[in-house]
């Protein structure tokens, strides 16, 4: 059974091995192999446990007893007010784990965590070419807006989806 929780710093190596582990998934002939392979565990569990420490509300999906990590998603207030008033910045879930319910209950509870912040409105940005873009669609969110964006030395095309009320989120939310 996967349950939804707040991270805690004690977390951050699990979150960083999830996110390394989902980009090296998700990314191969969209980002660079070397790269890719180049992901540090150490420092992206560095910038996780500084993060949590700091109040980013991160929210992890554990599965089993005594608990493994096998996604995690974080929302902050929009950096884009344009766009809408919260941001889903991260979502990522190991590969084993998809269609079994963790990414909607991930969501779920950072919509439930942004609308504590007075957001009625959030957006998640997308690579184009990342499957699981199709998964925010699902979840109901539109494609309002594309942009090219630079990163690990190549040029990508990002998609930012937005869901414009987020109480339709909320009632999947576990935690």
């Amino acid at each position: 059974m996967i349950t939804i929780r707040r991270a805690k710093p004690a977390d951050a190596a699990e979150i960083a091995a999830v996110h390394i582990t989902a980009w090296r998934s998700a990314y191969p002939g969209i980002l660079p192999a070397d790269y890719l392979a180049g992901l540090s565990f150490s420092s992206h569990a560095a910038q996780y446990e500084s993060a949590i420490r700091d109040g980013v509300a991160v929210h992890v999906a554990v599965w089993g007893s005594p608990g493994r990590i096998v996604g995690f998603a974080s929302a902050v207030r929009s950096r884009r007010r344009a766009l809408a008033e919260g941001e889903i910045e991260t979502l990522y879930v190991l590969d084993d784990f998809r269609d079994k319910g963790a990414g909607r209950q991930l969501l779920a509870a950072s919509a439930g965590f942004l609308t504590t912040l007075t957001c009625r409105s959030a957006f998640a940005w997308v690579l184009r070419e990342n499957q699981a873009r199709w998964f925010y669609e699902r979840m109901g969110a539109k494609l309002v807006a594309e942009e090219t964006l630079r990163f690990a030395g190549v040029d990508l095309m990002q998609c930012a989806y937005l869901w414009p009320d987020l109480t339709v989120l909320r009632p999947q939310a576990r935690a």
